[in-house]
């Protein structure tokens, strides 16, 4: 049986998505969400960020837990460090507090068996993209425990992309498109390198 939505959760529209594990800063500066913010860590409370996309707000958002207040300006505004913790379906919008609020349903994946090569694959194409993009290639022991999501947080992907993992209830869907999303990066990486090659050598290839 679905547990009963959880009415008044707070709630931050944002041109921005958010999934679980990735760490999200925000420069908090509207008096209304100041309110919000100050209120969630007094109770150690999460709020659901949600993307306000151009065809209005997604109905999926992700709950963030707050880690850190990074600073203060002289202005009253603040900055803060937050961290996705799990999606949830907004059920009912709420205007009745200082700042915008909703029922919401925390959403849980299908129950499926484990699907260790569409893990492996997703774990090899990714170790292939940190590798590129900083020269250290992740071991075993450090994917170990990765999912889809932790693989994703620490990619740079695109708005579309992120709220379509958060649309997903399952792993091995996760773990199929974040696969085809490393992939893709690798080689916008491979044209990259190649330009660069190029350009430092004045357009002529150069071998050995």
């Amino acid at each position: 049986m679905a547990a009963a939505p959880r009415r008044d959760f707070p709630l931050f529209p944002l041109p921005l998505v958010a999934i679980p594990s990735e760490m999200v800063p925000l420069h908090i500066f509207e008096e209304r969400y100041k309110t919000m913010v100050g209120e969630c860590r007094e109770r150690d409370h999460e709020f659901g960020i949600v993307w306000l996309s151009d065809d209005g707000l997604r109905p999926i958002g992700c709950a963030c837990e707050i880690t850190e207040l990074l600073g203060r300006g002289d202005d009253g505004t603040f900055d803060i460090l937050t961290r996705g913790t799990r999606p949830f379906k907004i059920v009912e919008r709420q205007e009745d507090r200082a700042y915008p609020t909703g029922a919401v349903e925390f959403l849980r994946d299908r129950d499926e068996q484990v699907d260790h090569d569409a893990l492996g694959q997703a774990r090899s194409v990714y170790a292939d993209l940190v590798e590129r993009a900083t020269d250290r290639r992740p071991g075993p022991e450090d994917l170990a425990d990765m999912s889809a999501y932790d693989m994703a947080a620490t990619v740079e992907l695109g708005l579309d992309a992120k709220q379509g993992l958060l649309d997903l209830r399952s792993e091995i869907s996760r773990l199929r498109l974040v696969t085809r999303l490393f992939r893709a990066a690798v080689k916008r990486l491979e044209v990259v390198g190649r330009a660069e090659a190029r350009a430092r050598s004045n357009g002529k290839v150069r071998f050995g």
